[in-house]
């Protein structure tokens, strides 16, 4: 395994599996597969409604606490409840986070902030994350909040390497996330030659050398997956490493493409999105 090493210096191993999507019972299905293949990093959030299968998992596996680096994210209509970090430890069946983000910049993002930070000093977080925020908002909260965030999550692949962003990332000691680190399963993107041609010099598949792309790139993943086999094989990245002649080979095929857009609308959505968090099993 590599780890990033964040700027309050908190270790995070940079792969990992993300349960996005996930029922709580496929979730805990796929967590519980995870860790018995050496997995230690786990990705979840208040809205996807799979804390407790997450949680489940951890519970049964019999891999220590302090072993598993364990993330969630605050919703951003429980972003002013007192009991928001308590209620999502609730949930996970744990009395501290390694990570947690805002999962969405709103309008009240500072408040939910704020209930990170305290957390933090309270020793229920080990480190403070932004998901989906804009470059201008990141600039406000490394200027304005009271503690450093750690962590950005973003999209981020081959496609759309954030080569800007990363050079804030890097300025203050931040590490990037990468959702849809597959670009999405594009088959454009997975049927780029070059990662065949990688993948047959290195005895490894696209999305191996993809993710190995990433982790060189000083980029954590967390691909996600139901199939065991699958799982396993996302984790098997640590016995090759690419050269720079296939990095910059990689790097050519850079198209500036995402393919998420948090417009307006989908901003004022998540604003009022509430979450039935009973419904979980």
């Amino acid at each position: 395994m590599e780890y990033f090493v964040m700027n309050n210096g908190v270790r995070m191993p940079m792969a990992g599996i993300g349960v996005f999507l996930f029922s709580p019972a496929e979730a805990e299905a796929s967590v519980a597969a995870a860790l018995s293949n050496g997995i230690r990093l786990v990705d979840t959030a208040n809205a996807y409604l799979n804390e407790k299968g997450v949680g489940r998992a951890i519970a049964k596996s019999g891999v220590k606490r302090e072993a598993v680096f364990l993330v969630s994210k605050l919703w951003p209509t429980v972003y002013e409840s007192d009991s928001a970090v308590d209620d999502t430890l609730r949930r996970l069946g744990t009395d501290y986070l390694d990570l947690l983000f805002l999962h969405q910049p709103t309008a009240n993002w500072k408040a939910g902030y704020r209930q990170i930070e305290k957390a933090y000093r309270e020793g229920k977080v080990r480190a403070i994350g932004l998901s989906n925020f804009p470059d201008d908002l990141l600039q406000e909260a490394l200027q304005e909040m009271d503690l450093k965030p750690q962590m950005v999550q973003v999209e981020a692949h081959p496609y759309f390497p954030e080569r800007e962003l990363k050079k804030t990332l890097r300025k203050n000691g931040m590490g990037l996330m990468a959702w849809y680190p597959l670009g999405h399963g594009d088959k454009a993107l997975l049927e780029e030659p070059v990662f065949a041609e990688l993948g047959q010099k290195y005895g490894k598949s696209p999305v191996q050398i993809i993710l190995r792309w990433h982790i060189q790139e000083g980029n954590v993943v967390i691909p996600g997956s139901r199939n065991p086999a699958h799982i396993r094989d996302n984790f098997n990245l640590f016995d090759f490493a690419l050269t720079d002649e296939d990095m910059k080979a990689i790097a050519a095929v850079d198209k500036n493409r995402r393919y998420y857009d948090a417009t307006p609308e989908i901003v004022d959505k998540y604003a009022h999105m509430a979450l039935d968090f009973e419904a979980q099993e």
